[in-house]
């Protein structure tokens, strides 16, 4: 805010004489120097352990944290993610909430065991690698803690919880147990997707989809039974070899193909052919004989439910006799004429369809084959292609099935594809003996009686969703579908970093040992002791003694990373950090993660918690976008556009990445580049200036002894409370709802047109010229102290180290984060709409002034008079001011007169103009003495001083 009514060239003396604003808060926020010291300081100081003891005893608010992976260093998305959570915490504890924020850390799982691997070989002994993936997550998490708190964080730094400690490594494990004692785990072979490079299954949040060229094939399938495939047609015997033909884009499942489906409600066509009488769907009949480039006939029809159990042979039954075995016909759904043939190979340790329908038809978990290992070879036994990687052999497939005379067709198609989301290489779904946690009814191991829930997980989890409030609302839609949609959740891997699976099995039947429930509480307490390491050193010796031990394995599988995170709301929250337990429910507030967790650990928590509790493990789901660059692209290293918050804060002060995060609508992507930053440098600059004039008029001004009573203020200063007092109603609306870009936007609005625009600019006059101790300027004082009050609450949950800072000159408590938002009075409704209206009128007279200005018949709106005329109802608010009129329009005279239309007259005025207030006026030299001084500065500097009542 420039002070541009006081002239460099005034007279010295009289400039001595005004009061003058003066402020050690400077100008420049200097941020990159400065911002470090008060990181430090609070830490010095344990500010955070303050505010609690501040809030004792009042509600609680929880925002539990998602934990971040404990892997490389933060990116720009990091930085959103904790800068917004800190903005809710602080606004909730200014809201006088006791409000936690313990930040937390993911330590288990791949991405550090890959990380290891890199930098000490693969195959290293288990223990060996937990000892270094400890070691490596907590070099990592230092390194991360560092770059949060520089941005201005306030949490429970000294006692953050992490997945990996002992504690909540093995209260992770009694969560296991309860899952188990409520009747949803159980062990199951069942295709899930496998990830070669990990060597381990993945979880649906760990798939993602890109391009992959595959081959096509059209295989023929010769009938095994003519008799009774001539008979399902409709015909007494068959003129030809007869052969069903698949269509597949999975070449390497073709040597474990056990089935056939088709759909029951499609009709089949027999097509007369010279390659032999081909089964395809009626549908796609033209379409297949112009890719295989044959003529044909129908010869029958049938409906698929017709076909129901035929049987054919194996492609490659004349290949090899490891191959030379029957392929059933099962009836499915999913077999459908948009594509292909209409008929569906069926590989059912490879998909999840196939798998079901083999179960559904009667095959055994023991007739599955599965010749795919977990590196992606198939095994060395299979014949032909054994010893082979699954995607180097397509063309070994394709050349025996030619050979066999059974291919109709190949070609090369681009199609989307699952893929790990770690390694970006192709997945497949893989059937291995897995522990699963049941979406729908069925039998779990080891349910405690009476303690299974009436409802199955899917439906308690549905229901949750609708207790659950969302932040935007679309959150809603999008985590229901994906619970309704998910199939049971696969939570073994097949790794070494993570909480173990404390099972043994028997040898021969693969039960698990009949103590298990026992046996899990007593790996619990050990891993409490010694961690994860504990349990690994130990043997089936240890533990089930020598004789039992001899018929069981121990397991060697680890509980799936997103166990971990999504187990916190029990291992931590009623665990390691129980003070965070909510005195309402056993739910946290808000849970706030980007809107990828819907899938992640949203969905885990609420997977979890619904199985032990029987309702979600939060109240509110608060999600945001991605960061991307200026022109809306994703982020990437290659294309050159990532910003990283440790530059930003190096360059421009961590308070740019907050105000820029404030400042940004979350709710979609959040665009950033040096361009979108050069703004928002602006925006902080005018909101830092406003808050600089702020503390520096009221420099002076002790608020115990030179407050002027509310009903005493001159009315324009009434009016700025009461419009503080709307204004504060209005953020605080928004700060409830987690809303911060219209804070942002609303308090520079209210900073450039309420006060810069307005109210300040009237008030200059009255600040400076009246008399020190006045009623005048006491009570503009009293007003601005506490509208400065106000402002340093609004903005200390984004603006925190300038809040911070400007307290320090202005507060009277060790930190704006131990105060509550102002209690401003309330808003006289009548008093608004007045000067709502007196600001219109003032906004016409500027633009009648500006016009004379441009003529230049008048210099500043000093040198001129102006006559408003105006109707009845405005001719009222403009006479109510009386004398005071002036100021508002910030002319040396003004006067209201009946008339048509609002308009004003301007002239120039014919006076000296004063030397210390600038205004035109027929009393200056009034005081012989002072020659130059207006009788209105003589008053103020010699007598009783002048008398304002409006403004």
């Amino acid at each position: 805010m420039s002070d541009s009514k006081v002239s460099p060239n005034a007279n010295a003396g009289y400039r001595a004489t005004l009061n003058m604003p003066d402020t050690p808060f400077p100008m420049r926020g200097d941020l990159p120097k400065r911002e470090p010291g008060w990181v430090q300081e609070w830490e010095d100081k344990g500010l955070y352990k303050k505010l609690r003891d501040a809030r004792h005893g009042a509600p609680k608010f929880i925002l539990h944290d998602g934990p971040p992976y404990a892997n490389g260093k933060i990116h720009i998305g990091h930085a959103v993610n904790k800068a917004l959570k800190d903005m809710i915490v602080k606004s909730r504890q200014l809201e006088g909430f006791d409000a936690l924020y313990v930040p937390g850390w993911d330590c288990h799982g791949l991405p550090i065991e890959n990380a290891i691997e890199k930098l000490h070989g693969r195959n290293l002994p288990r223990d060996e690698m937990q000892a270094k993936s400890r070691a490596f997550a907590t070099e990592q998490i230092a390194q991360q803690m560092v770059d949060f708190k520089r941005l201005g964080v306030l949490g429970d730094w000294d006692h953050p919880y992490k997945t990996m400690n002992y504690a909540n490594e093995a209260a992770e494990l009694r969560a296991l147990k309860r899952v188990m004692e409520r009747g949803f785990v159980y062990r199951g072979l069942k295709p899930v997707y496998w990830c070669f490079d990990c060597g381990s299954s993945l979880a649906e949040f760990e798939i993602e989809y890109a391009d992959k060229q595959s081959q096509t094939l059209d295989v023929m399938f010769p009938t095994a039974a003519p008799d009774r495939l001539a008979a399902a047609f409709g015909l007494p015997s068959l003129a030809k070899p007869a052969f069903i033909v698949i269509w597949t884009t999975t070449a390497w499942t073709i040597p474990a193909n056990q089935a056939l489906n088709v759909n029951p409600e499609l009709e089949y066509s027999l097509v007369d052919t010279e390659r032999g009488l081909l089964i395809v769907a009626s549908a796609l009949v033209e379409k297949c004989l112009a890719r295989w480039k044959l003529e044909g006939q129908v010869v029958a029809t049938a409906v698929g439910r017709k076909l129901d159990h035929l049987q054919f042979k194996h492609p490659l039954a004349d290949m090899d006799k490891g191959f030379d075995r029957v392929s059933p016909v099962f009836l499915a759904d999913y077999a459908t004429a948009d594509d292909g043939t209409g008929i569906v190979h069926s590989a059912p340790a490879y998909g999840v369809d196939d798998f079901n329908s083999c179960m559904n038809n009667g095959m055994t978990r023991e007739d599955i084959l599965s010749p795919v290992q977990g590196n992606g070879v198939y095994a060395p036994e299979l014949p032909l292609f054994g010893g082979q990687h699954i995607w180097k052999a397509t063309p070994a497939i394709i050349d025996a099935l030619k050979l066999a005379g059974r291919l109709m067709d190949t070609k090369t198609i681009t199609h989307s594809y699952p893929h790990c989301w770690r390694h970006k290489t192709p997945v497949i779904y893989r059937a291995a003996a897995q522990w699963f946690i049941r979406m729908d009814e069925g039998e779990g191991v080891f349910t405690k009686p009476g303690d299974k829930p009436a409802q199955t997980l899917r439906q308690i989890a549905l229901e949750a969703i609708e207790h659950t409030q969302f932040y935007p609302e679309n959150g809603k839609t999008r985590l229901r579908d994906m619970i309704a949609g998910r199939p049971d959740w696969c939570i073994s891997r097949q790794r070494s970093w993570g909480v173990p699976l404390p099972f043994f099995l028997h040898k021969d039947s693969g039960e698990l040992h009949p103590r298990t429930m026992e046996i899990i509480d007593q790996a619990a307490a050990m891993v409490e002791q010694g961690g994860i390491e504990a349990w690994s050193r130990v043997t089936a010796e240890d533990i089930l003694g020598a004789e039992e031990a001899v018929h069981y394995t121990k397991s060697t599988d680890i509980l799936e990373v997103w166990f971990d995170s999504g187990s916190t709301f029990w291992h931590v929250m009623r665990g390691t950090h129980a003070d965070m337990h909510h005195d309402q429910g056993p739910e946290a507030d808000l849970y706030l993660e980007g809107h990828d967790q819907h899938r992640g650990w949203f969905h885990s928590s609420l997977l979890l918690a619904s199985a032990i509790f029987g309702r979600a493990p939060y109240r509110g789901l608060l999600t945001h976008g991605f960061t991307v660059d200026g022109q809306g692209k994703k982020m990437s290293k290659s294309l050159g556009n990532t910003v990283a918050p440790q530059d930003v804060s190096n360059k421009m002060g961590a308070e740019i990445i907050r105000l820029w995060v404030a400042s940004t609508d979350y709710s979609g992507d959040l665009g950033i580049d040096d361009k979108i930053l050069a703004r928002v440098v602006d925006a902080y600059r005018r909101i830092r200036n406003t808050l600089r004039f702020l503390l520096a008029n009221v420099s002076d001004f002790d608020a115990a002894q030179d407050s002027v009573p509310t009903e005493e203020l001159l009315e324009i200063d009434r009016w700025a409370l009461a419009r503080a007092a709307q204004f504060q109603a209005e953020l605080l609306a928004h700060y409830k709802v987690y809303e911060f870009h219209p804070v942002v936007a609303k308090l520079q609005l209210f900073c450039s047109e309420d006060l810069g625009g307005f109210y300040l600019d009237v008030l200059k006059d009255r600040l400076y010229t009246s008399a020190p101790k006045s009623l005048a300027r006491r009570s503009a004082q009293t007003a601005l102290h506490q509208i400065t009050h106000a402002m340093l609450r609004w903005m200390a949950p984004f603006l925190s180290f300038t809040a911070e800072e400007a307290w320090k000159v202005f507060g009277d408590s060790e930190s704006i984060f131990l105060e509550t938002y102002t209690d401003l009075p309330a808003g006289d409704e009548a008093l608004l709409a007045k000067w709502a209206r007196l600001r219109e009128i003032r906004d016409v007279v500027n633009k009648d002034i500006e016009a004379v200005r441009t003529e230049g018949r008048v210099g500043s709106s000093l040198q001129a008079e102006v006559s408003v005329s105006a109707q009845p109802e405005d001719l009222a608010l403009l006479q109510s001011l009386g004398d005071d009129l002036k100021f508002v329009f910030i002319t040396s005279a003004a006067e209201a007169l009946a008339g048509e239309a609002l308009q004003a007259a301007v002239t120039p005025s014919s006076h000296a103009k004063c030397d210390r207030c600038w205004h035109y006026r027929a009393d200056v030299g009034i005081n012989p003495e002072h020659p130059s001084l207006c009788g209105r500065c003589d008053s103020n500097l010699h007598g009783a001083g002048e008398e304002r009542h409006k403004a």
